[in-house]
């Protein structure tokens, strides 16, 4: 930079030194905002992450409360029952609640295309 006092410079200097401070500072604006969105992404990748293990470990979790179930109706009504039961109740349940999606769903883009006309 001319360190100069702006008053002697001329005009074209004067335009020359504004050009390259708008293009020191429209880098370091652009070097401070890749910065933050590489920690956001990072930020990111980790709730991804601990949400994944989240939805594993309920995964299993399920999976062992239903085996329990199981286990837990054998003496009842025999084996093939006690998971015919389950079975059953579970996938009722999935179904109900995938039913209720799929209805939100309709009630989403059903508002969308409303408000588009």
């Amino acid at each position: 930079m001319n360190e100069r006092n702006p008053e002697e410079l001329g005009t074209g200097a004067l335009i020359a030194q504004l050009f390259r401070e708008s293009r020191d500072w429209a880098r370091a604006e652009i070097g401070f905002y890749k910065t933050l969105l590489r920690d956001r992404l990072d930020a990111a990748k980790m709730a991804a992450a601990f949400g994944i293990a989240g939805a594993v470990l309920a995964n299993a979790a399920l999976i062992a409360l239903l085996v329990g179930l199981i286990i837990a109706l054998m003496p009842v009504v025999g084996i093939v029952w006690s998971i015919v039961i389950v079975i059953g109740v579970t996938l009722a349940t999935a179904g109900l609640l995938v039913r209720a999606a799929i209805r939100r769903m309709q009630q989403v883009t059903a508002s969308t295309k409303r408000e588009e006309m």
